[in-house]
C-alpha cells in the first residue's frame, strides 16, 4: 500500500468520523428540545368598572396607553351617586375613587399597566357593575404554551428549564418554564407551560410582543447523559419496528 493510498484511507475515515459525530450531536439536540404545538403571548388582564349607573362624562385614555395605578380612566355622572349621598348612604370619604357632591365620580386605573380595551365611550350609559376598561397588569406578560410528548419526554421538563422563544420576525428571547401541567392523551402527554422572560417583560407592549401574538416555543429537556438522546432514540425505533 502506497504512502498516497494510506492517506487517503486516513483522511476517509477521519471525514466519516466527523460526519458520524456531527450527525449524533444534531440528533442529539433535536431529541433534547420539545417544540410547542401551539403558543401564544398572554397577559394578566384586570377589569376596570364602576359601582354606579352613570352617564360617561370623559375618557382620559385611550386604548394602547400605558397608565400608572391611580391614573383617571373615566369620569362618570351618576344621578343614583347623588342620591346616595344627599341621604348620606355613602360618604365621599369612604368612597374608592374621587367623588364630588353632585355624583360625579372619577374611575381610576387599579394597576400599572397597558390599556388593551376600552368598552365605554363619553356620553353613553354605563350600568353597574359594568365593564369599562380592560387593562393587561404590567409585569404579567408570559408565553403559554402546549406541547404533545412522549411520557418519557416529559419526565425531562422541569422548572427553571430554558426555552426559546421564536417571535413571528424569526427573532428570539430567551425565557424559562415557570409552571407545567399535564393532561395524559392516550400514549402522548398533552403538557401546558407557562414560560417567563425577563425580555418579554421589557419589550410588553412593543412590535410583536403583544398579548394574542402567536409564536414558537422550544424547551430544553434534560439530557441524562453524553447519549441519552440517541440512546433513547435507538430504543423507540427498536419498538416500533417490534423488536
Amino acid at each position: 500500500m502506497t504512502w498516497s493510498t494510506r492517506i487517503k484511507l486516513a483522511v476517509g475515515v477521519v471525514v466519516i468520523l466527523a460526519l458520524c459525530a456531527t450527525l449524533t450531536l444534531v440528533l442529539n439536540r433535536r431529541l433534547s428540545q420539545a417544540t410547542s404545538a401551539q403558543a401564544t403571548i398572554v397577559s394578566e388582564e384586570i377589569s376596570v368598572g364602576t359601582d354606579y349607573a352613570g352617564t360617561v362624562v370623559e375618557s382620559f385614555v385611550e386604548e394602547g396607553d400605558v397608565v400608572a395605578e391611580g391614573d383617571p380612566v373615566f369620569t362618570i355622572r351618576s344621578l343614583v351617586l347623588a342620591h346616595d349621598l344627599s341621604i348620606g348612604m355613602v360618604s365621599r370619604e369612604a368612597a374608592t375613587y374621587e367623588v364630588t357632591d353632585d355624583g360625579e365620580m372619577t374611575i381610576t386605573a387599579p394597576s400599572d399597566g397597558v390599556v388593551a380595551e376600552l368598552d365605554a365611550t363619553p356620553g353613553g350609559f354605563v350600568q353597574s357593575g359594568e365593564v369599562l376598561a380592560t387593562m393587561q397588569r404590567e409585569g404579567t406578560t408570559y408565553v403559554d404554551a402546549k406541547l404533545l410528548l412522549d411520557p418519557a419526554d416529559f419526565a425531562r421538563i422541569a422548572k427553571g428549564s430554558y426555552v426559546r422563544i421564536v417571535l413571528p420576525d424569526q427573532s428570539e428571547l430567551p425565557g424559562e418554564v415557570a409552571s407545567i401541567a399535564v393532561q395524559s392523551t392516550r400514549n402522548e402527554a398533552e403538557a401546558t407551560i407557562k414560560v417567563t422572560s425577563a425580555s418579554l417583560v421589557q419589550q410588553a407592549g412593543e412590535g410583536l410582543v403583544m398579548p394574542g401574538t402567536p409564536v414558537q416555543a422550544s424547551v430544553a429537556l434534560r439530557d441524562d447523559g453524553p447519549l441519552a438522546g440517541p440512546d433513547l432514540a435507538f430504543q423507540r425505533f427498536l419498538q416500533r419496528i417490534g423488536l
